[in-house]
């Protein structure tokens, strides 16, 4: 199943489980385009270097709350669901886990 859509993620992280909400797209030529949003601070960013191939999505992103991180998401999508990892510097990866979500129930103003 293709990896376009909105997805709610969930982040174990050393700091506490983080949730985010994911869009990607594909765009007519063959890219993809992305934003991540923090649902606790409601930071939004883009995706950036978003590589898709079969059920593997890569792609980074950079945050400033709750501390500044270049991070790198390496996942698999399995229908509705996604699983794999972020990884940022020497440090650990932390596991990553998601659900698609439908438009109906995405949140008012989220990145849209």
């Amino acid at each position: 199943m293709s990896a376009e859509g909105i997805w709610k993620l969930t982040i174990d992280t050393p700091l506490g489980k983080q949730q985010a909400r994911v869009q990607l797209t594909a765009q007519p030529d063959g890219a993809w385009h992305g934003t991540a949003q923090d649902l606790k601070s409601g930071e939004q960013v883009p995706l950036t270097d978003i590589t898709v191939q079969g059920d593997a999505v890569t792609y980074r992103q950079s945050i400033t709350k709750p501390m500044r991180l270049h991070l790198v998401f390496d996942l698999t999508v399995e229908g509705d669901r996604l699983s794999g990892k972020a990884k940022t510097g020497r440090l650990p990866g932390s596991k990553v886990s998601g659900d698609r979500v439908t438009e109906t129930e995405a949140e008012p103003g989220a990145l849209r």
